[in-house]
């Protein structure tokens, strides 16, 4: 039985990168490219998402609490493969409970919050829902 790897990554406005990756689980045995085809048409525009509000942990470069002028709060959608790796998700959802999570958020709005907030993400937001 594969799993699915969800790749994403933080790019700061500099285009520096870090990456993060995350197992889940496929019972249902469903296929990565009909999968990845439908978390691009529920993530934000260029397959952009809030990682905490999705429960993926976040992978910015300003953890340390260094903020620089090209800093923001999204992540990017890398894509899906199948792997023979176990799942490691914290929250132990299989893809389609992910994915249904994903949507579901999307239909909330993205949460859109100012990394320099002195109370700390997502403490400041903006709703952004499709329209």
């Amino acid at each position: 039985m594969s799993n699915v790897e969800f790749s994403y990554l933080y790019r700061d406005g500099g285009n520096y990168k870090k990456f993060g990756r995350v197992v889940f689980s496929n019972p249902e045995q469903l296929s990565p490219e009909a999968l990845e085809t439908e978390l691009r048409h529920v993530f934000w525009e260029d397959d952009l998402f809030i990682a905490s509000q999705i429960r993926m942990p976040e992978v910015f470069l300003y953890s340390d609490g260094k903020l620089s002028s090209d800093d923001h709060c999204y992540h990017e959608f890398g894509g899906l493969r199948a792997t023979e790796e176990l799942a490691n998700d914290k929250h132990n959802r299989s893809i389609s409970a992910f994915l249904a999570e994903v949507a579901r958020e999307d239909q909330r709005g993205w949460k859109v919050f100012d990394p320099y907030d002195s109370e700390g993400s997502p403490g400041w937001f903006l709703s952004h829902r499709r329209t």
